[in-house]
Order: structure tokens, then C-alpha cells, then sequence
């Protein structure tokens, strides 16, 4: 395992053999596999679960409730989400508690690649093998071994090679 300065990695945290993570972490209650690669100003949250052999790149934010099965990338900046209706406080006015949302999970898996700077809201599954362009929005199902972009993102290529011209998804 590999440590630099300035990392906040909570003692609920369970790392693989082989870990590299850069500088500026904050990890906290999370699993992470064998041989992963965790960029600088990366945020791993509670209940996140991070497969082996995978790459998240610097300025990333991956919250509660996603899984990323093994040998997924993950690129610079990119932002999970897990709360529909995400607000700051409860029907009295008072500031939300754990009480107050649901989280909704998503599944990235095995093999997928997220380009820089997309945004993958909750409750979806990024298929194997499928790559996420850069600065999508990603809002529903992506397919197996499908290329996706946009905003919202839509199949460019599927799995069987045929490009589509406005494709959108499932």
C-alpha cells in the first residue's frame, strides 16, 4: 500500500493489497480491492464498494451506495449521485438526517471505462465493458459492451458495432 501526505482515511475503511492512493483522499467506511489506483481530491463515501484492479481518477466523488465491479475506470472528475430528490431540509424545515432521504443505488460493471467529468445519476447500471464519454450525463441503463455520450447521454455504438445516429437508451 502506498501512502502520501494529507489523506483521511477513517479507521472503518478496508483496503486491498496493493492500494496506491494519492494525496488529498478522504475515504470513510468503504471497501476497497486488490490493486486499485485512487487519484489526488478523490472522495470515497460509506457503503461505496470498489472492486479490484480499478483506476479512479483525481477529482472524483463516489458516494453511498455504488458499487464499481473490477477493472472499472474511472476518469477525472467524474460525480455519482445517489438521492432523487436531494434537498437540504425535511418537510418542518429542519436539515435532513439519514431519516429523512433513501439511497438509491448504482452498479458499474466489470471492465466499463466513465470519461472525465460525466455525471452518473442514481439507480442506473453501467453495463460490462461499456464506456461513459466524456462529460455525459448518464440517466438511465447503459448496455453491455455499449458507447454512450451526451447529455443525456445516448448509444452511439452499441454492442454489436452498429453506430446510431440518435440512439437513446432502455
Amino acid at each position: 500500500m502506498s501512502f502520501q501526505p494529507n489523506q483521511q482515511i477513517a479507521p472503518d475503511v478496508r483496503l486491498g493489497k496493493g492500494v496506491c492512493l494519492f494525496g488529498f483522499v478522504n475515504l470513510y467506511g468503504c471497501e476497497i480491492g486488490d490493486d486499485v489506483k485512487v487519484g489526488t481530491f478523490v472522495e470515497i463515501q460509506k457503503g461505496a464498494k470498489i472492486g479490484n484492479r480499478c483506476k479512479i481518477s483525481s477529482h472524483t466523488f463516489i458516494c453511498e451506495g455504488v458499487t464499481l465491479e473490477d477493472e472499472v475506470f474511472v476518469g477525472h472528475g467524474v460525480t455519482f449521485i445517489n438521492d432523487r430528490f436531494p434537498r437540504a431540509t425535511n418537510g418542518q424545515g429542519s436539515l435532513q438526517t439519514d431519516a429523512d432521504w433513501k439511497c438509491v443505488p448504482t452498479l458499474v460493471k466489470r471492465g466499463a471505462a466513465i470519461g472525465s467529468g460525466s455525471t452518473l445519476l442514481c439507480g442506473i447500471t453501467i453495463g460490462e465493458r461499456a464506456i461513459v464519454g466524456a462529460g455525459s450525463v448518464v440517466t438511465k441503463d447503459v448496455p453491455a459492451g455499449a458507447i454512450v455520450a451526451g447529455n443525456p447521454a445516448r448509444v452511439m455504438k452499441s454492442s454489436h458495432g452498429k453506430s446510431t445516429s440518435a440512439g437513446t437508451l432502455p
